[in-house]
């Protein structure tokens, strides 16, 4: 086979989504239409990649391209349906049809459902093409259950789905690059990031098996051998607490309401046991601390304990999880199975393999680094200039950097009381173009209005906001949507008087306003604080992607991103190269994402053992 060189042209990997199936996989583009067995993808897709270095395009990364991934086929640029659908609709859901539909500039709500197969689904068919191996329906919808194990593929199919994708990634391009400049660039950077995070899923976190064991005997006690023992191991880690309170031996620390009620009773009345709601009473006493350290024993012992060592290390010692590139709301990177929370008890555990060293990363000041960037606020972008960018901001402010930092970090998560009140008053001073940034961004969460990401990604705000108690944006899906929280209407009880009934349709009408203004400012701080989130992520994901792409011939390999930190694992002989390396990557990925140099943006990397061995 000849392959003639077309440059950056598109290629569609599908691979058919019924296990074992004969069909395999299909490779269509550049004068390619060829199904395959699976064995004999990567071969094809490695001769195309050498010859044309193409996009290689698939409906989603987690299931097209693990295939090339686990024969480690290297892959320079690629375009992953589902992430492009979610950086141009927001949220989570990126299914083949929904993806279609909107590429299409279709409505998403008259997407059809597949056949339930019985008598009483009239007009399922109606729509459909004559074909049965048409992928596209009559009315422009995808079939609802093509690319699924509910419709078996062959050849045909296959290659129907294959080019499917090309047109759909089509209609993607040609809608993001209409709406936002720099939106194209986005989907680029996001695609590649799903791709890593298959890889990262490969790969896994290089872990010492007998450090973490012994991390976990020290801070939670002896590996159990029965049901008896581990009530003994569980009952001296509650000892360690219940002795500074005498008579309250028969407390279950694991009851929230127990727990306060045995604070209560030294003192601390506290509405919930939160530990930023304890951390105050430290000082007050003796089993506020206890409590505090006993947490942390006790999530290691419940979450990270040896059962999941032995479930999530591999035998290669390598700690293994599920990777996202976007979590549904500001767009970041996310992993399962302690990859992305884990205790910072364990991380001297995470250890880099014989001749190996860890070159670890951490994005410096990104927040506000980010919103000079984002709000074109010249001013601000001048204090990015200096190593601490929050000593500028104090000298303009006249007040102490530690004041100065709250003051920024508060305007950005939409906070004017307390200490920084004043100060904020300063920074609109001083930076008014950057403060009226997050004054749109907030008046538009209010109102329900389309919101952006600089790079394009929308902001689901109707999907990932609620109120906790305190006030503060949860991230959980609301249910009805924000105006349908209110009271019922419905009497309860005897009869009452009609002057008392329009009292209290007054306080409820009263309640009611005052919930939805509470929901409406929620909203806004949450908006406030997701373009500048959402734009740190796509920067970090964009840096993440440069760094794959130009550290790899040096046998370097990125095991773990988390929020705004690089973990590299490479040769010991390789790694100042990939330190310069990853520095250099983070200046070019911003230049290009901001298409500009006038804001800096910095990283403190340093080459390490262990995880634990990096500065706080």
């Amino acid at each position: 086979m000849s392959l003639t060189a077309r440059g950056n042209e598109r290629v569609a990997v599908v691979v058919d989504p019924t296990p074992g199936s004969a069909a395999g996989a299909a490779v269509v583009g550049v004068g390619l239409a060829q199904c395959l067995a699976l064995d004999d993808l990567p071969r094809l897709v490695a001769q195309v990649e050498a010859e044309q270095a193409p996009r290689w395009t698939w409906w989603s990364a987690a299931h097209d391209a693990r295939p090339l991934v686990a024969a480690r086929v290297s892959l320079a640029r690629c375009w992953d349906i589902a992430e492009a659908h979610r950086l141009a609709a927001g949220g989570w859901q990126a299914s083949p049809p929904l993806a279609w539909a909107t590429a299409r500039g279709l409505e998403p709500e008259g997407l059809p459902q597949p056949a339930a197969g019985d008598l009483f689904d009239f007009g399922a068919a109606d729509a459909e093409t004559a074909a049965p191996d048409a992928v596209v329906r009559a009315d422009g919808y995808l079939r609802p259950e093509a690319g699924s194990p509910a419709w078996p593929m062959d050849s045909a199919r296959l290659l129907a789905w294959a080019q499917a994708a090309l047109e759909c990634a089509a209609g993607q391009e040609d809608r993001l690059a209409g709406a936002d400049p720099r939106a194209l660039a986005t989907a680029h950077s996001e695609s590649a990031a799903a791709l890593l995070c298959v890889e990262l899923e490969r790969d896994g976190l290089p872990v010492d098996r007998g450090t973490a064991e012994r991390l976990i005997r020290e801070s939670s006690g002896p590996r159990p051998t029965s049901e008896g023992h581990a009530r003994e191991v569980r009952a001296q880690r509650d000892a360690q607490v219940l002795r500074h309170v005498p008579g309250r031996e028969s407390t279950d620390l694991r009851n929230p309401l127990q727990v306060r009620e045995l604070l209560a009773s030294v003192g601390v009345v506290v509405p919930n046991t939160r530990k930023w709601v304890l951390a105050p009473f430290r000082d007050t006493h003796a089993v506020v601390d206890a409590l505090l350290e006993w947490r942390k024993a006790e999530r290691i012992a419940t979450t990270y304990g040896y059962g999941w060592l032995a479930a999530h290390v591999g035998s290669d010692d390598r700690l293994r999880g599920a990777w996202t590139a976007c979590d549904g709301a500001a767009g970041r990177m996310t992993a399962q199975n302690g990859l992305h929370n884990l205790p910072a008890t364990l991380r001297p555990a995470i250890t880099a393999h014989a001749g190996h060293v860890f070159v670890r990363a951490d994005l410096g000041q990104i927040e506000p680094r980010v919103l000079a960037a984002v709000s074109g606020d010249r001013a601000f972008a001048a204090a990015t200039r200096a190593d601490d960018l929050y000593a500028p901001v104090a000298t303009a402010l006249g007040v102490e950097r530690p004041i100065a930092k709250v003051a920024v970090l508060a305007a950005m998560y939409g906070q004017r009381s307390g200490a920084a009140g004043e100060a904020l008053k300063g920074l609109e001073r001083a930076y008014p173009t950057a403060m009226a940034y997050l004054d749109r961004a907030y008046a538009a969460g209010v109102r329900r209005a389309p919101l952006r990401t600089f790079g394009g990604r929308a902001i689901p705000l109707d999907q990932v906001l609620t109120q906790d108690s305190g006030g503060s944006p949860t991230g959980e899906p609301t249910r009805g949507g924000p105006h349908h929280g209110g009271p019922t209407s419905a009497l309860h009880g005897g009869p009452i008087s009609a002057g008392h009934e329009s009292e209290r349709h007054d306080r409820e009408g009263a309640d009611s306003a005052a919930r939805s203004a509470a929901r409406d400012a929620a909203r806004g701080r949450f908006a406030r604080n997701a373009v500048i989130q959402g734009a740190a992520a796509e920067l970090f994901k964009a840096w993440a992607a440069t760094v794959r792409a130009t550290t790899r011939e040096l046998g370097a390999q990125i095991v773990l991103c988390l929020h705004d930190e690089l973990l590299v694992h490479v040769p010991e002989d390789s790694a100042e190269q990939t330190r310069e390396r990853l520095l250099t990557a983070l200046d070019d990925s911003a230049r290009r994402w901001t298409g500009s140099t006038e804001v800096r943006f910095v990283a403190d990397a340093s080459i390490i053992q262990r995880w634990s061995d990096a500065k706080a």
